[in-house]
């Protein structure tokens, strides 16, 4: 078990790698917002996906993250270490799929998840702290998600009345 992750753990296990975001996640500061931004290049690749793949791929990235950041975890020896960041790639293409594709548009997306995903407001704070393993680092960040696509379609309902 190690507490310090480095490139030698990354390349450990594949799990390892892909949960901590191809590397992002060794950021020393912020890893997750790091985490994050990994999503766009990977939005960008399967932007030519009709919706519904482009969902069923998100789908089971989203079930293989469960088992990514499981093992990674288990081999840190922390559920949810801050540097495993699949979690917050999977979520963002869920919220990037229904974000209008402009620049300020993806913007306000990362800035809503991130809001959502630091802030944990109810009931995501208590599942987080009650719901482990890979399923519970997974969850928490599908409902920031959620509440992200929420407040984005609040904004786009509200430029477009005024």
């Amino acid at each position: 078990m190690t507490t310090s992750p480095d490139w030698r753990f990354l390349r450990a296990h594949p799990a390892h790698f892909l949960a901590f975001g191809f590397g992002s996640g060794l950021a020393k500061v912020a890893p997750g917002t790091f985490g994050t931004l990994v999503a766009l290049p990977l939005f960008l690749l399967m932007l030519p996906l009709p919706l519904p793949v482009y969902l069923g791929v998100t789908a089971m990235l989203f079930v293989a993250g469960i088992k990514i950041c499981d093992i990674a975890g288990r081999a840190l020896g922390i559920h949810d270490y801050g540097g495993i960041v699949w979690d917050e790639i999977v979520a963002m293409l869920l919220v990037l799929a229904f974000t209008p594709h402009t620049w300020p548009w993806f913007t306000a997306a990362f800035a809503l998840f991130r809001l959502f995903d630091i802030w944990k407001p109810f009931p995501i704070r208590q599942l987080d702290q009650s719901v482990h393993g890979g399923f519970g680092v997974m969850l928490d960040d599908l409902l920031a998600a959620l509440y992200a696509l929420a407040a984005l379609k609040g904004l786009q309902w509200l430029t477009m009345h005024w």
